[in-house]
């Protein structure tokens, strides 16, 4: 009976050790960072860029993911995804991007992927 208190009691200090380390590790940033660039390669600044969620259910549920910024005067908008994703998530999200700036719009995709500085550039045209 002793010994199986022990194996007991050394099993739950174990269990608890393995729990503790797992639970200590830090979220790394989700972020997305989009860049716009006009038909001749040029940096866009003080665009607007909208990036939003599409349902891919049948049928059809409503999504609330959706954000929206203005390029830098680099050309790049960035996004914010810790809130979003939690440790442990597979993927974050693919999302619609939408940039526009006076006559100029653009479309594209990004993967945004967990812990990491997803990057995509969209090109805008009139």
């Amino acid at each position: 009976m002793k010994k199986f208190i022990v194996y007991l009691s050394v099993l739950a200090v174990a269990a608890f050790v393995v729990t503790s380390v797992g639970a200590c590790r830090k979220k790394g940033d989700t972020i997305a960072k989009v860049t716009v660039r006009d038909t001749a390669n040029i940096l866009v600044p003080g665009a607007t860029v909208i990036l939003y969620g599409e349902s891919t259910t049948d049928p059809i549920q409503p999504v609330d993911l959706r954000d929206t910024t203005t390029t830098n005067t680099s050309g790049i908008a960035t996004f914010n995804f810790n809130d979003i994703y939690q440790l442990g998530q597979a993927g974050v999200a693919v999302m619609n991007i939408a940039a526009e700036k006076g006559d100029l719009y653009g479309e594209g995709i990004i993967k945004i992927e967990e812990e990491e500085e997803n990057r995509v550039t969209v090109f805008v045209q009139p």
